[in-house]
């Protein structure tokens, strides 16, 4: 405890000297400035709080066991003895929530996402339960106070998405939504089963922060950019201009076509939008790679290919393979009840990465 003892008083100092740099005119006028300081304060602030309870309570053990030490008539050494057990409690339970609060975070938890979903093997059914993901997700993201923006869709004849593209704004999107990155199950019987058979489907979900200008650079001539007629429903207009724009990032190779907008510089802002996020998960992957260890001990590595759930509609039963969490209530985890789920995920990443700290103590 005394390691993290130190690490938690130099938060604290920290936490004092940015109240300080805040209060600074010069850095007040500097809104870019100001704003970073702001944000590294309000992220420390719950470890600071805990630590000064924490501190109070290690006052109190100490009292507590000064006054036993004491002769003390039976009433005072009874009220002695509850006050210390109480703040033994006490001090075990804030032990336990800071060492939660000192797990690195991951930098890109409190950013929005974009979130790509692709109907995958099992061609009209795999659609629907693309569309089916996307209102889980909707309808998740609505409950937290999320907005969602569809940002390109490919919609097939049966009413299902070959692929949707959405971007998500809110607090801390990315910290929740990214373990749901991988390939997602489904076994039903599809409408159009005339025998009562249940078949299986599959969909790909892909979670991406989304990329500020600050973390990725992209240079012009590393984009080779084509427009284009757009195509499908849209009358006269669709035939008259170019305004769906197709971007290649020529080091990736990575493409992103759009043409969900009427003007071809929406297009153009949406497309680059979604080419940054996607060149910087590019070269997040590549790096991350060098960390297989960690990787594996996550609870998912972000690889689309990996199976992370099954959603079994006829016995109304969800489970996450990665945690081995199995839930009867499919029903409302479609309606956006995500939050069990979600939660366990969090709480089995947190163990484990609490449980390679101690190894590494």
């Amino acid at each position: 405890m005394d390691e993290m003892y130190d690490q938690l008083q130099s938060v604290d100092d920290r936490y004092e000297e940015l109240g300080e740099l805040l209060s600074d005119p010069e850095i007040i006028s500097n809104n870019n400035r100001f704003m970073e300081l702001s944000k590294e304060m309000a992220s420390i602030r719950e470890t600071v709080e805990k630590y000064r309870q924490y501190k109070i309570v290690v006052q109190e053990l100490a009292d507590a066991e000064e006054m036993l030490g004491e002769n003390l008539d039976p009433e005072m050494a009874e009220m002695a003895k509850e006050e210390l057990s109480d703040a033994k409690k006490s001090k075990t339970a804030l032990e336990d929530e800071i060492k939660v609060l000192l797990i690195p975070k991951d930098p890109n938890d409190d950013k929005n996402i974009i979130m790509e979903i692709h109907g995958a093997a099992g061609g009209d059914e795999a659609s629907l339960f693309a569309a089916d993901l996307f209102t889980m997700y909707s309808k998740y993201a609505e409950k937290q106070g999320w907005t969602v923006e569809i940002v390109d869709k490919n919609v097939t004849e049966v009413g299902g998405f070959k692929e949707i593209v959405l971007l998500i704004n809110g607090d801390s999107v990315f910290s929740k939504l990214k373990y749901e990155s991988g390939a997602h199950r489904v076994q039903r019987i599809p409408s159009t089963e005339s025998a009562g058979r249940v078949h299986t489907s599959t969909a790909t979900v892909g979670v991406m922060p989304e990329a500020e200008d600050v973390e990725i650079e992209i240079d012009a001539k590393d984009i080779r950019t084509d427009v284009y007629r757009s195509s499908g429903a849209g009358g006269q207009h669709v035939n008259k201009t170019s305004s769906a724009v197709r971007m290649t990032h020529l080091p990736t190779n990575i493409v992103v076509a759009m043409q969900d907008e009427r003007s071809q510089q929406q297009n153009r802002e949406k497309a680059m939008k979604i080419l940054k996020a996607r060149v910087y998960d590019f070269y997040s992957q590549q790096e991350q790679s060098a960390y297989n260890e960690n990787r594996k001990s996550a609870v998912g590595s972000g690889d689309r290919s990996e199976r992370i759930r099954t959603y079994n509609f006829p016995q109304n039963r969800v489970t996450d393979h990665r945690i081995g969490l199995s839930l009867n209530k499919l029903d409302r985890v479609m309606n956006g009840e995500l939050e069990e789920v979600i939660d366990s995920l969090i709480l089995y990443d947190q163990t484990q990465k609490m449980e390679k700290l101690q190894e590494n103590d």
